[in-house]
């Protein structure tokens, strides 16, 4: 896309290029070349290609001007990038198609440049280079000889190497082999002077500011012809160029312009500033070549800043993909590198661990499996020919992806493009192509779009197509009517209508695609979050700031689309999108990208005026298509530039006359300099003038100096990026290792960053109130942050790895690690006990990295290395062992050093350890990253029962029972054996855990029980709970229960002293034992006390249904943990009560159960005040009698418990509260100064209770077990 195109210049382009083979220098191997990712060593492969088949060094062999100051002129990557291959040789023989491809050279500013290539072939006539030629033959085909016949000593590489002559000294000092073998292999494989003509590839090339490659095709075609016609053109070769260089302008923002090629007219147009930016790329062909489905993927992975790998044998195929999809995600824009043709001596490029968006060359017959990349555990590779694309795993869908892919398809199938896309248009299906361009041509020839049958049949097997083919028949368009243009026969349009339609066709796809991001983020300049102070520290602290409130934004949006969008929100592209806004304030400042955006969003939130905070999924079509069409047909019907027309030059007689059928080098003084006087040559003004010019675009609203403006604009860029763009020069190795270090701290500081900001958002307000980020973290959120957690280890792994095997390379290493460890040592080493959490009651889990990669090999559910990996990852994160395991795991330094090339980041040892005390920094903070996400499997949990040591347990006989119960699931009743008091056992993770029931079935002479607490731990994670008892469980013991539920909470392991309990006060626990005894000090408590726990308790629970469903806590614990609801109204039911007589303990369940039978007796002798009164006395009665008749053996406490749980989920309470106050038992029963007598206090007690009433509680299995209501 051009949006940061380095468009100084106002001519339509800056050079003309001419490369090819260097007769003076003659032939070199191409040695970077070699370096093909396919199979085997270098130059062996290189070698072993018949001397066709090989790569040979290209030359720049002329450029015109000499330079340009607005546009240095770059030989390296010039030369590269126009034949990126270096030379190709062929005979008569071969097909000789001329090549069409363009290309991008991004500077180091990430300021871009467009080149536009025509590659074609032309005979050999230099005598030297043809039996050079000839002589490759001889050694080749002697070589091959040899391998035939001596199988036992194969010729290494080396000597091959040395057979090489060089070019011009054709005579090898070796003897070649006797020659009857040689005529036999030449009659195969051969290139013969006397009978054969050699021809070698050459490239004319255009540099341009921006990019118009349909003009530019025409153009260099035209030239082309000139040259290879019989009739010479009508003008010198220099009036086509001279006229293309100086006399022709870019079209002006919103025109067009017409010029003159060497035979036909040529019209180019721009949009204005209004529209979408310029974009000439056929995007139809992308859904051709890829379908809708697919191209949707990488789409989506190009949006998460996934590394894409385009694979393609034709160079055009990857430039057109590549600036489709970066011109799609409008308003959004390529952060990181991108290379959409990566040239052969740059392959190390594969390499580098960052985003990065490279096109590769494939040689046709190489197959994807031969490809070795260095890293694919978070890859989206897309062979293009093959209408194929691998996805990196955990994907997000797109939102609203069916409806966005109908909308699509519909504008496609209008054109007549199969929304499946065409893999095998290249055959029958030409003459429906709404477009068509040059190497589409030779792809019929090359017959390399045929898809392998199993894809065409997963394209059918695909659900999405098949509702395509239905809307395909419900439209009635069917796919050979190829849409007959909106412009009436008596408009004259100035450019022919295969370019037309192309336009129409790539400015409705874009305005569907842009129209997806106007809705999404309609609102999204609510969220901006404005820096307080002034730039200067904005810019010094940027990294640490938030610019944008995530979490509110992504409150409010549709459930389906979270998985997406908090992802995107992490991206660069989304913060460099926020920083430019907040680095401009008024209209005038904005860049291009951002003032169409800007006002389409406008538009939007007028046509529908909704509250930004409810958000729908109602998915909104694209409604300004027919005017952006509009404009553009306008400009090419009415032309309002035309250029200067070509003409003769002042040259000597005899210049400007060249052979037949060779493109020549041009007479470069009448090319070096433009005209004096033009209108355009004074638009280009000195680079000062124009740097200005674009420092005043950049304008802020603070009084900065244009080179102050000017350094924060860039740093702005540069944000997060470390290295932006690999420079495309001679790469000695000097250059190579320089970017591998780059690479090192670029991932040093990445991970830096990424820590700070996952405690930032764990650790919510503490950070908050120090001024970072936002309050909440949501558990789509966490998720999106561990997961690109995951992927920076995958690619700080694959960074330097001497040999890649398996896609993740981190779960690689691990294997490594495994493997000789368990050869060292049969018992697996770096086993060390974890002092115990929980004092000495649990046996203590051993920390065993080895161990903890078996719990992940155990799981059959995943089933890939990059799925191991990331389980292993957040294992370890959730255990808090995830630093210490790595650096166990790289202090096996042979591995190391066996694995890694020696500038790997893991081998850099000061990075290593800065990296290691980064991601020491989680053990603050408690992760369920494991436990959340692996709900299905199975994991083995260990319970231990302490009973008190006062009263001793030993002699206890009857059978004691466990239930246990978590976020997820419960267990079902457990036996445990009397003896030992604790059991092992294996089930479906239970997730966080809640309760644990417990009782006994009263068998045995002493059948009482005095239980401490529980303990139960995860063996897997190694969280452990205790949940506190502290009561009996015995008939005529305490309340007489036989089974409690108690309420547990995570115990932490405390550092400092990790032998004791945790000295804070543990949030919640299951009743105390001292519960009963408050009945002795009736008034222990002051009223406004008790009021106030039981507001508390209220509280606790109206807060938790005001969180995010995926972030509540347990509501058991509100409910009946320590200060939890049951407790409160305990309080109050027992402030005042009667003192007993001695030695009878009198339970707040007795007093309930007389006022039952009270209401009861008062029912039947119908003393009834009214209504309302008699159905709150009916329900009452019936929980009380349902609790009193199940067949649970919980004694009293445990019944009072059960009718508040039961009272708060069906909304009752406080009526109950009403009828109790008013109840004559309650006189006998209580003092004058209880709470339950005081009018006052009793309203206001109802009137906090009334609150539960608009939450839908639901309470956990384990606390109503038994009871049918």
């Amino acid at each position: 896309m051009t949006t940061g195109f380095s468009s100084n210049s106002c001519r339509f382009a800056d050079y003309f290029v001419i490369c090819g083979l260097d007769t003076e220098s003659g032939l070199e191997p191409d040695e970077l070349g070699l370096r093909r990712l396919h199979g085997r060593g270098a130059d062996s492969e290189n070698f072993e290609q018949s001397p066709l088949r090989r790569t040979f060094k290209s030359k720049v062999l002329a450029h015109y001007p000499e330079n340009v100051e607005w546009s240095p002129f770059d030989q390296d990557a010039v030369g590269m990038l126009c034949m990126p291959k270096g030379l190709a040789f062929r005979t008569q023989a071969d097909t000789r198609e001329p090549q069409f491809h363009s290309f991008i050279i991004t500077r180091e500013d990430g300021s871009r440049t467009y080149g536009f290539a025509l590659t074609f072939y032309e005979e050999v006539t230099s005598k030297q280079i043809c039996s050079a030629m000839q002589t490759l033959y001889h050694m080749h085909n002697a070589e091959q000889y040899d391998i035939l016949h001596t199988p036992t000593t194969p010729r290494c590489p080396e000597d091959q190497r040395h057979l090489h002559p060089h070019p011009l000294n054709p005579h090898p000092q070796h003897t070649l082999l006797p020659t009857p073998s040689i005529s036999r292999l030449q009659r195969f494989n051969s290139y013969d002077i006397s009978r054969d003509t050699l021809y070698v590839s050459k490239c004319i090339c255009l540099i341009a500011p921006m990019a118009f490659p349909q003009a530019c095709r025409k153009v260099l075609q035209q030239l082309h012809q000139a040259v290879s016609s019989p009739q010479p053109p009508p003008l010198p070769l220099e009036s086509y160029v001279y006229n293309i260089l100086y006399e022709v302008p870019l079209p002006p923002a919103g025109r067009s312009l017409k010029f003159s090629g060497v035979y036909g007219p040529v019209v180019c147009q721009r949009p204005s500033t209004a529209e979408l930016p310029l974009f000439d790329f056929p995007i139809s062909q992308v859904f051709e070549l890829l379908g809708v489905e697919n191209v949707l993927q990488l789409f989506t992975c190009a949006l998460l800043e996934i590394q894409i790998l385009l694979y393609s044998q034709h160079y055009q195929r990857l430039m057109t993909v590549a600036e489709s999809i970066t011109a799609l995600m409008f308003p959004f824009q390529w952060q990181h590198v991108y290379v959409p043709i990566l040239p052969a001596s740059l392959l190390h490029f594969l390499d580098a661990p960052v985003p990065y968006l490279m096109g590769l060359h494939s040689n046709g017959e190489g197959d994807r499996t031969k490809l070795e990349l260095p890293q694919e555990a978070n890859l989206c590779f897309v062979d293009i020919d093959n209408h194929f694309i691998e996805l990196p795993e955990d994907l997000p869908l797109f939102p609203n992806k069916l409806e966005f892919i109908q909308e699509i398809s519909e504008v496609l199938l209008a054109f007549g493009v199969s929304p499946e896309g065409n893999p095998l248009h290249s055959q029958g299906q030409a003459k429906h192509r709404s477009f068509r361009s040059t190497d589409m041509v030779t792809d019929r020839r090359n017959g390399n779009l045929a898809s392998s049958p199993l894809n065409s049949y997963l394209l059918r097997e695909n659900e999405t197509i098949a509702r395509l083919q239905a809307l395909v028949k419900r439209t009635g368009v069917s796919l050979e009517k190829v849409r007959a243009g909106p412009w009436s026969s008596d408009l004259k349009v100035q450019c022919d209508e295969e370019e037309l339609k192309m336009h129409q066709l790539n400015i409705q796809v874009r305005e569907v695609f842009a129209n997806r991001f106007t809705q999404m983020f309609a609102d999204y300049e609510v969220f901006v979050i404005q820096p307080s102070q002034d730039k200067e520290s904005w810019f010094s602290n940027r990294d640490q700031m938030q610019n944008f409130d995530k979490a509110s934004f992504l409150s409010d949006q549709p459930e389906p689309y979270l998985p997406f969008l908090s992802r995107f929100l992490e991206t660069q592209m989304f913060a460099s999108f926020i920083d430019s806004k907040i680095l401009c304030h008024d209209d005038e400042d904005k860049e291009h990208t951002l003032r169409v955006f800007d006002s389409r969003v406008d538009k939007i939130r007028m046509l529908n005026v909704r509250t930004p905070t409810l958000r729908t999924s109602m998915y909104q079509t694209c409604t300004n298509i027919d005017e952006a069409e509009k404009a553009i047909e306008m400009r090419v019907v009415k032309i309002d530039h035309t250029a200067l027309h070509p003409h003769l030059l002042d040259m000597k007689i005899g210049q400007g006359r060249y052979e037949h059928g060779f493109f020549p080098r041009l007479q470069s003084d009448v090319l070096s300099t433009g005209p004096v006087s033009n209108k355009w040559a004074k638009r280009s003004a000195p680079a000062q003038w124009r740097r200005k010019d674009r420092q005043k675009q950049h304008a802020e609203h603070l009084y900065l100096d244009n080179d102050q403006r000017e350094k924060y604009i860039q740093e702005a860029r540069n944000l997060g990026t470390t290295i932006r763009q690999p420079k495309l020069s001679n790469l000695s190795p000097s250059v190579i290792a320089q970017t591998n270090w780059k690479f090192v701290e670029g991932l040093l500081k990445e991970c830096r960053n990424k820590t700070k900001r996952m405690l930032v958002e764990k650790m919510g307000r503490e950070a908050v109130e120090l001024g970072h980020g936002e309050v909440s973290i949501t558990g789509v959120e966490e998720n999106t942050l561990i997961a690109s957690l995951c992927d920076l280890l995958e690619r700080i792994w694959s960074h330097g790895l001497q040999v890649k095997q398996g896609k993740s390379a981190l779960w690689s290493h691990l294997l490594h690690y495994q493997e000789s460890k368990e050869k060292t040592d049969a018992a697996p080493a770096g086993l060390e006990r974890r002092k115990s959490d929980a004092g000495a009651a649990l046996a203590p889990l051993k920390v065993s990295l080895i161990r903890d990669m078996r719990h992940i090999q155990n799981i059959g559910e995943i089933k890939t290395d990059v799925g191991k990996a990331r389980a292993w990852v957040r294992l370890s994160m959730e255990k808090k062992l995830l630093s210490r395991h790595l650096k166990k795991l790289l202090s096996d330094h042979e591995l190391t050093k066996k694995l890694y090339k020696r500038y790997a980041f893991l081998r850099c040892d000061d990075e290593k350890e800065q990296f290691l005390y980064h991601l020491l920094s989680f053990n603050a903070v408690d992760y369920f990253c494991f436990t959340n996400v692996f709900t299905t499997i199975m994991i083995p949990y260990h319970v231990l029962v302490i009973p008190s040591k006062k009263l001793g347990g030993s002699m206890f006989t009857a059978n004691p029972w466990v239930c246990v119960s978590g976020e997820l699931a419960e267990t079902g009743v457990l036996q445990v054996p009397k003896h030992t008091q604790e059991i092992t056992f294996e089930c479906q993770n239970l997730g966080k855990l809640t309760t644990v029931q417990m009782g006994h079935d009263n068998s045995g002479l002493y059948a009482k029980w005095l239980v401490e607490y529980v303990m139960v731990r995860n063996e897997i994670t190694g969280h452990a709970y205790k949940f506190p008892c502290g009561r009996w469980l015995g008939k005529g013991v305490d309340d007489g229960s036989l089974e409690r539920v108690l309420v547990g909470e995570l115990v932490t392991p405390n550092s400092e002293n990790e032998d004791r309990m945790c000295r804070t006060p543990p949030m919640q626990q299951s009743p105390g034992m001292m519960r009963r005894f408050v009945t002795i000090s009736p008034n222990s408590k002051p009223s406004d006390q008790i009021q106030e726990g039981v507001g508390e308790a209220i509280n606790g629970i109206v807060k938790h249904f005001h969180k995010p469903e995926k972030e509540r806590g347990s509501l058991t614990l509100l409910l009946c943990g320590e200060y939890g609801l049951v407790w409160a109204l305990e309080q109050v039911f027992q402030h005042g009560f009667k003192s007993p007589r001695l030695f009878k303990n009198v339970f707040i369940w007795d007093f309930l159960e007389k006022s039952q039978v009270y209401f009861e007796s008062a029912e039947q002798r119908e003393v009834t005040p009214d209504e309302n009164w008699q159905t709150r006395v009916r329900h009452f009665c019936r929980f009380m009698r349902a609790i009193n008749s199940t067949s649970r053996n919980i004694g009293k406490d445990g019944k009072f418990q059960m009718l508040v749980c039961l009272g708060a989920r069906d909304h009752l309470l406080h009526h109950w509260i009403a009828l109790l106050a008013d109840c004559p038992i309650t006189v006998q029963m209580y003092e004058d100064t209880a709470l339950i007598k005081d009018r006052s206090l009793v309203n206001s007690l109802i009137r906090v209770l009334q609150t539960l009433q608009e939450f839908n509680i639901t309470l956990e299995a384990s606390l109503v077990k038994g009871i049918g209501i």
